[in-house]
């Protein structure tokens, strides 16, 4: 690499990084990041996906950039069942949560599922992915492809793609900061979605549609009902599945904030039919309560376990003479915990602050609906595209 490539890619990074800074929400975060890095290393598709960082399952919104629909249940069945190449699990706790198919595969690609059921039928020849982390929980993931008669992915590219995770996985971390005011309870009972082994969707209930109604734009996929099932809905009931045959390990369990600001949970689970076998998977949706969401909102302001500690106490009443017992700590210490805790989350008093910590639900932050883009190549001598390619003018763009 040549001096003023070093440099082009030194002031592309920080703009990149600089743009993604300013984004409100998650959307438009990929969005930025992902113009600003087409410029530094062409690519021909994408995927950017938001994960909740305790199961690190997919969960919305979803950016996907010049992908047609319905090759979500082939690319998280190569995901759960069947693939064994740069498993984004795997990479979560990998020292470097980046890696390329073919860098992987020593350039054959046939070894991965993914490349054979997915990535092949479509044109594409490789994929760069990784894991934004940080504090070594999963805030997102990102998957690059380039489509034949592209280069594959680089060393050098793939530690550029290194070098910008943690900062946009704490950018993605922060949008879980609650607004100040909260919302009226829900006005549902819990949803109720069956999929079948194959991730189709069999029935559902009238709460769920209520539910699935509220939930941001995103690639989804379709159902003999009509209904647009969102791509991480299905993905959680295909999690289930798999941990229920023992092929994968983990809870098929994901939080999403809707439209409105609610903060939602799905979860799943395979259930037995008659002599023990595996029959549907049940998929519930339900507001979450506060316990599923402290964890996010503590983690948003970066608080070290001492104060998340310390604030757990404060929530429960204790006074800073009790604290201190509890934690085998001085009185002093403790009131300098409770100090950092309160500039950390920028509060003045603890009624305030477990006001804002550990109030049912918050108030939304800006949402986009725009998750299917199609983007304009940046490269002069871009080859064209061969068999079925990804790129499809006119079309609405998205996988999972």
């Amino acid at each position: 690499m040549t001096g003023s490539t070093i440099s082009r890619t030194s002031v592309g990074r920080a703009e990149l990084l600089s743009r993604s800074a300013k984004a409100t929400d998650a959307l438009s975060m990929f969005a930025e990041a992902s113009t600003q890095l087409r410029r530094l290393m062409p690519y021909d598709a994408a995927v950017w996906r938001v994960t909740d960082p305790v199961t690190g399952m997919m969960t919305a919104p979803i950016r996907a950039e010049n992908l047609d629909e319905g090759g979500c249940a082939v690319y998280w069945e190569s995901e759960l069942f069947t693939e064994n190449v740069n498993l984004f699990r795997d990479l979560a706790q990998a020292s470097v949560p980046v890696a390329g198919l073919r860098q992987t595969t020593g350039d054959l690609p046939a070894r991965s599922t993914l490349y054979q059921t997915f990535m092949r039928p479509r044109g594409l020849q490789d994929e760069l992915r990784a894991v934004l982390r940080v504090g070594g929980r999963p805030q997102g993931h990102i998957s690059l492809f380039r489509a034949e008669g592209r280069p594959a992915f680089d060393d050098a590219e793939t530690q550029l793609i290194a070098s910008v995770l943690t900062p946009l996985a704490k950018q993605l971390r922060s949008f879980a900061e609650p607004a100040p005011q909260p919302l009226p309870d829900a006005p549902h009972g819990p949803g109720l979605l069956l999929f079948d082994a194959g991730g189709g969707l069999l029935s559902v209930n009238d709460d769920a549609l209520a539910y699935l109604d509220t939930l941001p734009e995103g690639p989804a996929v379709p159902s003999p009902q009509g209904i647009r099932v969102p791509a991480w809905v299905q993905a959680t009931a295909m999690k289930a599945r798999a941990v229920a045959q023992e092929r994968d390990r983990g809870q098929a369990r994901a939080r999403v904030r809707n439209r409105a600001g609610r903060w939602l949970v799905c979860h799943a689970s395979c259930l037995r039919e008659a002599g023990g076998r595996l029959g549907a998977s049940a998929v519930v949706i339900e507001p979450a309560k506060t316990s599923e969401i402290v964890p996010l909102i503590v983690d948003a302001y970066e608080l070290t376990d001492r104060e998340t500690e310390v604030t757990q106490f404060i929530a429960r009443g204790l006074p800073t003479g009790e604290i201190a017992a509890q934690l085998h700590l001085s009185p002093h210490t403790v009131r300098d915990h409770i100090k950092a805790v309160f500039e950390k989350v920028g509060v003045s008093s603890r009624g305030e602050l477990v006001g804002k910590l550990f109030t049912e639900y918050y108030a939304p932050l800006a949402e986009r609906n725009m998750t299917r883009v199609h983007t304009g190549d940046t490269t002069d001598d871009a080859p064209k595209q061969r068999h079925h390619s990804p790129i499809r003018p006119g079309s609405r763009a998205g996988h999972c």
